[in-house]
């Protein structure tokens, strides 16, 4: 058991080297890989886990829309750990917030998460070698607590604000208007005609689970208006090869086989859409037609770009294809001219007649959980830093975050980095250091490249403030898990970039500089 975390900073705080080891920003699926990585890896290290929400489980949590459901199979997005139990691959929220809280249980994890602190300010001092860490809550009150190492779970996208696509004549519309990430405690839409914008995995969520199902609680009929087609892949609910292997298996040799087995597919899956798109097409719009029938429609179902470069749409046991083929879900491809009073003017001419209108247009992406972070008091520009080993910023020590796969399940990166992380931390100690910084002496001498080649819009929007990847190893966020599993794990540590020192007195910051004028 790794040793007890004090979050509260205590009296004689200034005089102790740090309240924990490390310091955990976020109890989502991020924040509490890293905490058992920490107990089964680095047992001598306390750490302590500090949540802005009033539960953990972060987008689980957050996000209440139904039929809120994974986009990747459980067998991926759960833990290299803790196998999936569930009959069902692809799970929904509530089933996923079920296995994290058991995992935090099961471990003696959660008196180790302070709910309800939402941390304001993260700043580091070589000097100390540590990060001090603000934070606000509930009431507004601050406190202060640190650390030596800082490490975010906070997810990659804006938990207070949504993405807004300033959708004219929004205040004409006499009926409801509601976003996905903000969606209404005991939403009553019985009976009513909605309209969900947006082709995404949020809407084609949505738009079957929010059909009459004979209780009498579903809507009329729901409308998905599309701008532009997605590419769908149809897939069962239930993974028969994983059920059929925990028949006949111990539990974890079963999950680890179908864990190998789904990590195989995606990778080979997303290989030969790159070199074969037409194929990949071929094959996904056959599924569709089988699925459709006489309701397929090429406008509707023909995206105007290669499979996977968008992060293809998951359409478990083909429910969404379901409700359009009862009549029951429709899909419209158009451009909006406006919102009016009973609905929404489209450029075609048409008319779309809505009750409520759900605003299913995406995210709005947020770097390191949008705390403002300084080192020896010069605020860090995320945008002006290299990724390293897709976790580490060049020239910001004691510092790691994850951000998950675009192409697979977003664990498989918490996972490596978790356990990368704690590699170093071992280093570290082994080599009696208190500082690891990834040193880059010459920005100028690395040749930039973006790899987040996806066309998604929520990509494209965010670019301007992402951190800066470079056209080669270590420096920059690979998309090849299968590879960054084997360099995570296997790597050398201390590689002649990652720099292991002590506290030392920092050169004068240009904060203080300018103060000073």
């Amino acid at each position: 058991m790794a040793g007890t975390a004090t979050l509260d900073r205590s009296v004689q705080a200034d005089a102790a080297p740090v309240d924990q080891d490390v310091l955990i920003v976020g109890a989502g699926i991020s924040g509490i890989g890293m905490a058992v990585h920490l107990q089964m890896n680095c047992p001598d290290r306390s750490f302590a886990l500090v949540e802005r929400r009033a539960n953990l489980g972060g987008t689980w949590d957050l996000f209440r829309y139904p039929g809120i459901r994974s986009d990747s199979d459980m067998h991926t997005l759960g833990f290299v750990f803790e196998p999936w139990k569930h009959e069902k691959s692809i799970a929904d929220g509530p089933s996923i917030l079920d296995y994290l809280n058991r995992i935090v249980d099961e471990r003696g994890i959660r008196e180790r998460i302070r709910l309800g602190r939402k941390v304001v300010g993260a700043d580091w001092s070589s000097a100390e070698a540590r990060w001090t860490v603000t934070m606000e809550d509930e009431s507004g009150a601050t406190s202060t607590t640190t650390a030596r190492w800082l490490y975010l779970g906070s997810g990659y996208y804006d938990y207070d604000e949504p993405y807004d696509a300033h959708f004219p004549g929004r205040e004409d519309f006499e009926g409801q208007i509601v976003h996905p990430q903000f969606w209404p405690k005991d939403f009553d839409y019985a009976g009513k005609k909605v309209v969900v914008i947006g082709s995404g995995a949020t809407a084609v969520t949505i738009v079957p689970s929010m059909t009459e199902k004979g209780d009498g609680k579903g809507a009329s009929h729901v409308t998905m208006l599309q701008r532009t087609p997605t590419w769908y892949f149809i897939r069962p609910a239930k993974d028969g090869f994983a059920n059929f292997l925990r028949k006949i298996l111990p539990e974890k040799l079963a999950y680890k086989i179908t864990r190998f087995k789904n990590v195989r597919l995606q990778d080979i899956g997303f290989r030969r859409a790159r070199e074969k798109p037409e194929k990949v097409k071929e094959f996904l719009t056959k599924r569709l037609k089988a699925a459709l029938g006489d309701r397929y429609d090429p406008v509707a179902f023909t995206p105007p770009y290669n499979p996977w470069d968008q992060r293809l749409c998951l359409v478990p046991d083909a429910d969404f294809f379901e409700a359009m083929k009862a009549g029951k879900a429709s899909v419209v491809t158009d451009h909006i001219e406006r919102f009016d009073k009973g609905g929404i003017q489209l450029k075609s001419g048409q008319h779309l007649d809505a009750d409520i209108i759900i605003t299913a247009t995406g995210l709005k992406l947020a770097v390191a959980g949008k705390i403002p972070v300084r080192v020896d008091g010069d605020p860090v520009d995320w945008s002006q830093h290299f990724y390293y080993k897709a976790c580490m910023f060049s020239n910001v020590p004691n510092f790691a975050v994850v951000f998950g796969y675009l192409n697979a399940s977003w664990t498989l990166r918490a996972d490596i980095v978790a356990e990368y992380v704690c590699r170093v931390l071992n280093h570290m100690r082994d080599s009696n250091a208190e500082v690891a910084t990834p040193v880059l002496a010459d920005p100028a001498s690395l040749t930039e490249e973006n790899i987040f080649d996806f066309s998604s819009g929520y990509i494209q929007r965010a670019l301007h403030i992402m951190p800066k990847n470079a056209d080669r190893m270590p420096w920059r966020l690979s998309q090849n898990y299968v590879q960054d599993r084997i360099d995570m794990r296997t790597g050398a540590i201390d590689d002649g970039i990652l720099a292991f020192g002590h506290a030392h007195p920092a050169a004068v910051s240009t904060a203080a500089l300018e103060a000073a004028e």
